[in-house]
């Protein structure tokens, strides 16, 4: 897939974005942000996480933390997978990502491509955005035929906040 302004001419500054799919949905995660893209495998649940926390697996001696971006983002449960896999994980593919010295494995349907975009394409979260994503999200861009949500990794990765940030928006109505 090629952005709507991948015509060869740059038409000023740039960003780069790894694309993954979840339930047919394409989202963007800034390039500078992901380390590693695998496939999960040796999941151990953790009692009393969260839904969205898949457990903890084992990358390269490191201990991460693995969570389900369609459980984060509210999405229904994916179809069901074969007899192999690994029950309850919603796992297909991950991209190994950093925040405040912890590594996390952000669990995908599919990882897709690297796409260089402009700001010809970058727009504000639309209001008419799922209200669940819209503080998980800095913005799209319109590319041939479809959206790319572009999500923030921060707030993703802010759990603490997550079940505050609904208590403060009431506060503030």
């Amino acid at each position: 897939m090629k952005a709507a302004n991948a015509n060869g001419a740059e038409t000023g500054p740039t960003e780069d974005f790894v694309t993954v799919h979840v339930d047919g949905v394409l989202f963007g995660l800034a390039i500078e942000r992901v380390h590693d893209v695998f496939v999960p495998s040796g999941v151990t649940p953790v009692p009393l996480a969260p839904p969205e926390i898949v457990g903890l697996l084992n990358l390269r001696g490191r201990v991460v933390t693995a969570l389900c971006l369609r459980r984060r983002l509210g999405m229904a449960p994916a179809a069901a997978r074969t007899e192999g896999e690994a029950i309850g994980t919603d796992r297909g593919m991950a991209i190994g990502l950093e925040q405040g010295g912890e590594t996390f494995a952000l669990i995908v349907d599919g990882v897709g491509e690297v796409l260089k975009l402009g700001a010809d394409t970058r727009e504000s979260v639309p209001i008419n955005l799922d209200a669940r994503w819209r503080d998980l999200t800095t913005g799209v861009h319109r590319l041939e035929g479809r959206l790319l949500v572009i999500l923030d990794v921060d707030s993703l990765l802010d759990f603490g906040a997550k079940d505050s940030r609904g208590a403060r928006g009431a506060e503030a109505a």
